[in-house]
C-alpha cells in the first residue's frame, strides 16, 4: 500500500462514526458497502485518536449504535446472581432423611444419636476423666453392641492402645511433641478368615478445653460408629480388613495417631486411609488432601462417592501452609508412608478393592481431580492434564498469531493497542487492589476490623464494588483519553484478546510449575476462546446487541459458575481463619486482597464490555455509592462482628489463663514472683469490644515481655507467640492446685566431646510445655526428644508440647548443650516449665471465674489455671 491509500484508510476509518450516523439515509447498497468497510477496520486495521479538538467523532461516536449501558450493567448482574443462586443450591447440605429401613444404608439418626451421647460429657481434653474413661466406656459398650449384631461373615476385633512416644513436626513454626499413655481404641472389621491388607478411618474423641467438640471431631466419630454397624451387619463380604482408630489425642497436635502408626501391631497392615476431620461449623464433606502420588485413591472416590465435593484446588491450598492448620493426615503421611484421601460407599469400596493389596504399585502421579456442583468427579492424570493445557496454549498461539502475522501495514496498530491495552488492564487491577487495601488500612486503624465477619455481604459491598469501580474508572479513561474515535467493536476484540492473553499467561505459569490447579485457567482459557470463536461472524454483522450478550454470557457459563463454585469455598474456608489468625495480620487487608483478586478474574471477560458500552457513568456511580454508604455505615460500626446465634455462631475467642509466675537465677534464688491473669484475643480487634464489657481489661494492664525469658516469659499452650503480640495481665491472686508441678536437675554430666548433659525430671497435670533458650557462648547439640535434633520455634526458642493420659510415670529428658566460651557467668541454658491444669478443681479458680462471667455471650473465653517456673543453668 502506498502513501495514498495508508492516507485514504485513515481518513475513512476517521469519519466512520459519522458515516455510521448516515447510514439511514444511504441507499441500500451504499449501506452494505459501509457497513463491510467498518467492519474490515474493526478487524485488524487502524484506529485514530482525535486531533482537532472541535471534531464531531467523539461526540457522536457511539450515537445510537454503541451497547446500552444500563442492558450490560443489568445483564452482568443478573447472570452472576444466577450463577451464585445455582452455587449456592449444589452447595446446600444433605437433610437428615431419617432411618432409612435398610440394613445396609447409612442411618444418619443412628449417628446422631451417637454423637449426641458423646458431647453430653462435655469438655474432653486428652488426660481428663471424661476423655480417658467416661468416653472411651461409651465407645467401647457401641462397639460391643455392634458386634453382637454382626454377620457371621465377619470378625470384629478391638483394643486399646496406650502409646508414649515424641515427635517434631514444622507446624507454627517448628516444634517438639512428647506423650506418655495417651488413649487410642482401635477396631479391626475382617473377614472370618483374616486379612493380609487393610484400609483405616480415623477420627478423634478428643476435644479443646472448655468445648464439646461437636463437629471438631465427635461427628466423625459417630460417623465412623455408624459405618462399623452398617458394614459388620452387612451380608456382602470383604476381600480386606478395615481398621476404625478413634484416637484420644488428636488435638494435642497429631499425637495420638503418631502412637498408632509408629507402634501399633495392626499399622502394618494398612495401606490407605480415610482422615475424618472438621475445620469451621457444618457445611458439606470435603475431600481436600489425597496422596502421596496415589491416582488410584481419587478414582476411588470418583467410582464410590454419591456426594461428591472435591478439588485438587483445596489439596494444594492446604499443602501450600497457606491454611494455619494440620490433620492426623500429615502423621499418616510422613511417619506411615501410606495414602489417603478425606464414607460408607468409599470405605466399602476400598475395602473390596484389588488394588488396596498392591497400593505400591499404582503410584504414578498425581491426579487432577474436581467436582461437577456436586453431581460427578472429573479426573485424570496430571500429564494428561498438561498435554491439554499445552494443547490448549497453542490453540490461543494460533489464534492470536494470525493476527500478529499479518502485513506489518495491517498489524502495527492492532499490536500497539494491544500491549497499550495490556498496560491499561494491569494498571486497573494494580490501581484497585491498591484502592481496597487503603480502605482496609483505614478502617483497621479506626478499630472497625472485622465488621464483615458476621455479614459477609458487608465486604462485597465495601471491597468488591470498590474494587470494580476503579476497573471502570480506569478503563473509562482510557476510552476517553486514549483510544478516542477508536472503533468499538475493535476495541472490545482488543480487550476480548488481552484478557485471553492474561489467563494464557497463568495457564503457562501453573502447568510449568506441576500444579493440577493449571485446569482453572485451561478452563478459562478454552471456553472464552470458544465463544469468541463461534460469535465473531455475528459481532462482526450485528454488534453487541441483545442476541450477542446473551450468547457470550452462555458461552462463559461454564468457567464462571466453576469460578463461583470455587470462590464460595475459599470464603467459607478462609473468613473463620481470619476470626482466629492472630493479633499481627489485619484480617481486613487479608479479605481485601483476596475479594481484589476475585474481582480481577470476574472482570476480566467483562472489560470488552466497557468499551463497547456508550457510557459507564451511572455504573461507576452506583457502585460508588453503595461503596460510599457501606464506608460510612462501617466507619460508625453498625456492623457488629460477633454473634452468638446457635445456627450461625460468630464467636470471639479469647484465652484466660490465671497464672503464678517463679523466676529463678542461676543459683536457684527466686528473683521474681508474681501472679495474675494473662488474656490473649485471638483475632485483630484485640480487647477493644471486651473493655465496655469488661471494664478492668484495658490498655493500661497491657503485658510487658520479658526480654531474658524464652517466650517472653509466658505460659504459651502452643508456639503461636508470633501470632499474638498484644496481651493483657490482670494483676490476681496466686493460684495453688492440688496437683503441683515439679521440676528438677537429676544430673549435670560432661560428655567426652566436652559437652554438658543436663538430665530433668518433670511431674506435673495432662499438659505442660517445656521452653528452652541457650544463652551466649552456648548451642544446644541434641536431646533426648524427638529424633534427637533440636527444633526451633519462630524467634529461635525451643519449645517442647507435653501431654499424658490419666496413669503416667515422672517425665524423664536430657539435653546437652555445648560450650563455645569458657566463660560464662550468667549460665549456659535456661528453661522454663509452664503447667496448664485443663480439666478437674485444678482448672478453676475464683477470680477466674469471676471474671468469666463478665464476658458477653458473643465470646467464647477459654479459662484454665497455670503456673510458669524458669531457671537458669
Amino acid at each position: 500500500m502506498d502513501r495514498s491509500s495508508e492516507l485514504t484508510a485513515v481518513r475513512r476509518h476517521r469519519v466512520g462514526v459519522e458515516r455510521r450516523e448516515g447510514l439511514a439515509a444511504s441507499p441500500q447498497p451504499e449501506r452494505e458497502a459501509l457497513a463491510q468497510e467498518s467492519l474490515v477496520d474493526a478487524a485488524g486495521g487502524p484506529r485514530t485518536r482525535k486531533n482537532s479538538p472541535g471534531g464531531s467523532g467523539g461526540a457522536s461516536r457511539g450515537a445510537g449504535t454503541g451497547l446500552s449501558e444500563a442492558r450490560a450493567a443489568v445483564a452482568i448482574a443478573l447472570y452472576l446472581l444466577a450463577l451464585r443462586a445455582l452455587v449456592q443450591v449444589s452447595l446446600q447440605q444433605l437433610v437428615l432423611r431419617g432411618t432409612s429401613g435398610h440394613p445396609g444404608e447409612f442411618d444418619a439418626r443412628q449417628a446422631r444419636d451417637y454423637l449426641e451421647h458423646i458431647t453430653s460429657i462435655g469438655p474432653r481434653t486428652t488426660g481428663s476423666p471424661e476423655n480417658e474413661i467416661l468416653t472411651v466406656h461409651y465407645l467401647l459398650e457401641q462397639i460391643k453392641l455392634i458386634e453382637v449384631q454382626s454377620n457371621r461373615l465377619h470378625k470384629i476385633s478391638v483394643d486399646v492402645q496406650r502409646p508414649t512416644g515424641s515427635f517434631s513436626i514444622d507446624f507454627l513454626g517448628g516444634f517438639t511433641s512428647y506423650y506418655d499413655n495417651i488413649t487410642n481404641v482401635v477396631v479391626k472389621l475382617e473377614p472370618k478368615d483374616g486379612a493380609q491388607h487393610a484400609v483405616l478411618a480415623n477420627c478423634h474423641f478428643d476435644s479443646v478445653a472448655n468445648s464439646p467438640g461437636a463437629s471438631d471431631d465427635a461427628v466423625s466419630c459417630s460417623v465412623m460408629l455408624e459405618v462399623l454397624r452398617v458394614l459388620s451387619a452387612s451380608s456382602e463380604s470383604l476381600q480386606h480388613a478395615v481398621v476404625f482408630l478413634f484416637n484420644g489425642a488428636e488435638e494435642n497436635v497429631l499425637q495420638a495417631s503418631h502412637g498408632f502408626i509408629t507402634q501399633h501391631p495392626w499399622a502394618s497392615l494398612i495401606r490407605a486411609f480415610i482422615n475424618l476431620e472438621a475445620a469451621g461449623v457444618g457445611g458439606k464433606e470435603l475431600v481436600f488432601q489425597t496422596g502421596p502420588e496415589n491416582p488410584w485413591l481419587v478414582q476411588a472416590y470418583v467410582t464410590a462417592a454419591k456426594h461428591p465435593f472435591a478439588s485438587v484446588v483445596g489439596q494444594e491450598v492446604f499443602q501450600s501452609g497457606i491454611i494455619p492448620s494440620d490433620t492426623d493426615f500429615r502423621i499418616f503421611r510422613d511417619f506411615g508412608n501410606i495414602p489417603g484421601d478425606n464414607i460408607l460407599a468409599v470405605l466399602k469400596y476400598l475395602a473390596t478393592s484389588d488394588m488396596l493389596a498392591a497400593a505400591s504399585e499404582y503410584q504414578h502421579g498425581n491426579m487432577v481431580f474436581f467436582d461437577v456442583l456436586g453431581l460427578f468427579v472429573i479426573a485424570y492424570p496430571s500429564r494428561v492434564g498438561s498435554i491439554i493445557n499445552y494443547m490448549v496454549v497453542m490453540a490461543v498461539v494460533f489464534y492470536l498469531g494470525k493476527k500478529l502475522w499479518q502485513p506489518k501495514h495491517k498489524t502495527v496498530n492492532y499490536t500497539k493497542d494491544f500491549l497499550c491495552g495490556l498496560g491499561i488492564t494491569l494498571i486497573s487491577w494494580f490501581t484497585s487492589l491498591i484502592t481496597v487495601l487503603i480502605i482496609a488500612v483505614f478502617i483497621s486503624l479506626i478499630g472497625q476490623s472485622l465488621s464483615w465477619y458476621n455479614h459477609f455481604y458487608v465486604s462485597v459491598c465495601l471491597y468488591g464494588t470498590a474494587a470494580v469501580a476503579k476497573i471502570i474508572f480506569i478503563h473509562t479513561l482510557a476510552k476517553r483519553f486514549y483510544y478516542v474515535n477508536a472503533n468499538d467493536q475493535y476495541l472490545g476484540e482488543v480487550f476480548f484478546d488481552i484478557s485471553l492473553f492474561v489467563h494464557c499467561g497463568f495457564l503457562i505459569t501453573l502447568t510449568y510449575q506441576g500444579l493440577c490447579s493449571a485446569f482453572i485457567s485451561a478452563v478459562w482459557v478454552a471456553f472464552p476462546l470458544l465463544t469468541k470463536l463461534c460469535l465473531q461472524k455475528d459481532f462482526k454483522q450485528h454488534g453487541a446487541q441483545g442476541k450477542f450478550i446473551a450468547l457470550y454470557l452462555l458461552g462463559m457459563f461454564i468457567p464462571y459458575l466453576y469460578a463461583l463454585y470455587l470462590i464460595w469455598a475459599v470464603f467459607e474456608m478462609f473468613t473463620p481463619i481470619l476470626g482466629r489468625s492472630g493479633s499481627e495480620i489485619p484480617p481486613d487487608i487479608v479479605l481485601a486482597s483476596i475479594l481484589a483478586g476475585c474481582t480481577m478474574i470476574l472482570s476480566s471477560y467483562f472489560i470488552n464490555f466497557i468499551y463497547l458500552a456508550r457510557s459507564t457513568k451511572k455504573t461507576m456511580l452506583t457502585l460508588t455509592l453503595v461503596c460510599i454508604v457501606t464506608f460510612l455505615l462501617v466507619c460508625s460500626g453498625t456492623f457488629f462482628p460477633y454473634s452468638s446465634n446457635p445456627a450461625n455462631p460468630k464467636p470471639k475467642r479469647v484465652f484466660l489463663q490465671h497464672m503464678t509466675r517463679t523466676f529463678h537465677d542461676l543459683e536457684g534464688n527466686i528473683v521474681k514472683r508474681d501472679s495474675g491473669i494473662w488474656i490473649n484475643g485471638f483475632d485483630y480487634t484485640g480487647m477493644s469490644h471486651i473493655t465496655p464489657h469488661v471494664p478492668e481489661i484495658n490498655d493500661t494492664i497491657r503485658a510487658h515481655c520479658e526480654e531474658n525469658a524464652p517466650l517472653c516469659g509466658f505460659p504459651w499452650y502452643l508456639p503461636v507467640h508470633f501470632l499474638i503480640r498484644k496481651n493483657w495481665y490482670l494483676p490476681a491472686p496466686e493460684v495453688s492446685p492440688r496437683n503441683p508441678a515439679y521440676f528438677r536437675l537429676i544430673s549435670k554430666e560432661q560428655t567426652p566431646w566436652d559437652s554438658i548433659k543436663l538430665t530433668f525430671e518433670a511431674t506435673g497435670p495432662s499438659h505442660m510445655s517445656f521452653y528452652v533458650r541457650t544463652l551466649k557462648g552456648s548451642k544446644l547439640l541434641q536431646w533426648s526428644l524427638g529424633n534427637g535434633t533440636p527444633v526451633t520455634s519462630k524467634g529461635g526458642d525451643y519449645f517442647v508440647f507435653y501431654s499424658h493420659g490419666l496413669q503416667a510415670s515422672a517425665w524423664q529428658f536430657w539435653i546437652e548443650v555445648q560450650q563455645v566460651l569458657e566463660e560464662q557467668p550468667e549460665g549456659m541454658v535456661t528453661v522454663a516449665l509452664a503447667a496448664h491444669y485443663l480439666s478437674g478443681e485444678d482448672k478453676r479458680s475464683p477470680q477466674l471465674d469471676t471474671l468469666k462471667e463478665k464476658f458477653p455471650d458473643w465470646t467464647f473465653p477459654s479459662a484454665w489455671v497455670c503456673t510458669y517456673s524458669l531457671f537458669v543453668f
